[in-house]
């Protein structure tokens, strides 16, 4: 959220909770895992239409203890996404799921190299079941 950008940049208490940027599809499915993080109490989520934008936010003050990232979003990808991030240390250390289809196997390869957690294979998980995964990254 706004607030939890403009928390981080000012000191406020608020910049403690962890926040998430993630990128979603336009399909009903990324419209139920949005509305399951944003429903997680402990959790601020930001949601980025592309890897410009959640540069930006990066940039911008935003602090988040995981990034859920599809490989393929306009202007910047997730690979290039992910090479940016790779430039500053900060970032870096920052956990990346990333979000893919089935038929990117190499594109999946080279994120992991670029220092990616582990993926998701968008078809194969249960919005519940992501969430799972990403607090048992982040051992929330």
């Amino acid at each position: 959220t706004r607030e939890s950008v403009e928390a981080s940049r000012t000191g406020n208490p608020l910049a403690e909770r962890p926040c998430w940027i993630a990128r979603m599809d336009m399909l009903s499915r990324a419209e139920d895992l949005q509305a399951l993080l944003s429903a997680a109490p402990e959790f601020d989520l930001i949601v980025c239409e592309n890897g410009l934008d959640a540069l930006k936010q990066l940039e911008g003050g935003a602090a988040p203890k995981l990034i859920l990232l599809d490989i393929m979003m306009p202007y910047m990808d997730g690979l290039e996404f992910l090479k940016k991030r790779n430039e500053n240390e900060a970032w870096k250390a920052i956990p990346v799921i990333l979000l893919t289809n089935l038929y990117q196997k190499d594109q999946v390869e080279e994120g992991l190299k670029l220092g990616a957690k582990d993926y998701l294979i968008k078809s194969h998980f249960t919005p519940a079941e992501v969430l799972q995964k990403v607090n048992a990254l982040i051992g929330a």
